[in-house]
């Protein structure tokens, strides 16, 4: 998969450099995720599908309630670099009044 993604940004712009300037993290717009990649990413943590948001550039686990950001088109899938993006339900022995 990375050799594919290489060789086409080599093909794309001659050597595979450059291409990315003026896209870091100072840039107007994010770089989004490949949707390819999608297909192979999985949460670290719970070993599920993740669904991408474009709005947020992120990678989300619905089921956990964390979103992975991605950088310069980069996933940062480590577990503490996840946001919480809901609150998780309480536990299903536990009950609030």
């Amino acid at each position: 998969l990375l050799r594919r993604a290489a060789a086409g940004g080599r093909a794309a712009s001659g050597g595979g450099q450059g291409q990315d300037l003026g896209q870091g993290p100072g840039s107007a717009r994010p770089q989004p995720l490949e949707p390819s990649l999608l297909r192979f990413l999985v949460c670290p943590l719970s070993k599920r599908p993740l669904r991408y948001e474009e709005a947020t550039n992120e990678l989300i686990n619905e089921e956990l309630g964390i979103a992975y950001p991605i950088i310069d088109g980069i996933p940062n899938m480590i577990p503490e670099a996840a946001r919480t993006t809901q609150k998780k339900p309480p536990a299903e022995g536990s009950k609030q009044p």
